[in-house]
């Protein structure tokens, strides 16, 4: 009988590298399912959710470094979201101006920046109509400095008639 010379140690760290392959290869196969079940950073923007039963017209306004902007108009569907501005917020106060095409009416404020009626992005809110756009007043939304922040607009919420309403008529006497 021929013994082939054996080393207990060479067969153990064999057999370990051999375990260690197949670790390393299944470690391998679970990467991709790993990264599906990892959580993702969440988006960090300025959303807006039409929660009405029309199609509404978006504008929004912000500060941008030293200087205030407006931009519009984004069409929302009835009862759908849409991302306004990207990214995390630097501000604590947005605004929004809203316009109803459906029902009529509009969502406004007291915070007067400039428009337009097509698609815009005016600089600065100062002497709208000098400079040839419109001046709309805006409400405030306080996303209380958080990075990521949603608007609700509901039908309940700050609608208002697009123009003022004609004065009760006098009934016969």
């Amino acid at each position: 009988m021929i013994s082939v010379p054996y080393s207990w140690t060479a067969d153990v760290a064999r057999r370990l590298r051999a375990r260690g392959l197949r670790l390393g290869l299944a470690a391998l196969a679970a990467v991709p399912v790993l990264a599906i079940l990892a959580p993702t950073p969440a988006a960090a923007d300025f959303r807006l959710c039409n929660r009405t039963t029309s199609r509404v017209g978006i504008a929004v306004g912000y500060k941008d470094g030293d200087a205030w902007s407006t931009e519009g108009w984004w069409n929302v569907a009835a009862n759908s979201c849409e991302t306004l501005l990207r990214g995390d917020l630097v501000a604590r106060y947005y605004y929004v101006y809203a316009v109803d095409y459906d029902l009529g009416g509009e969502w406004a404020g007291k915070a007067y920046m400039c428009t337009r009626e097509k698609e815009f992005t005016i600089r600065g809110i100062e002497d709208c109509l000098a400079r040839g756009f419109d001046r709309t007043g805006f409400f405030e939304v306080d996303t209380h400095e958080q990075k990521s922040w949603t608007v609700q607009l509901t039908e309940q919420g700050q609608k208002m008639p697009s123009q003022a309403p004609l004065p009760p008529s006098k009934a016969p006497q």
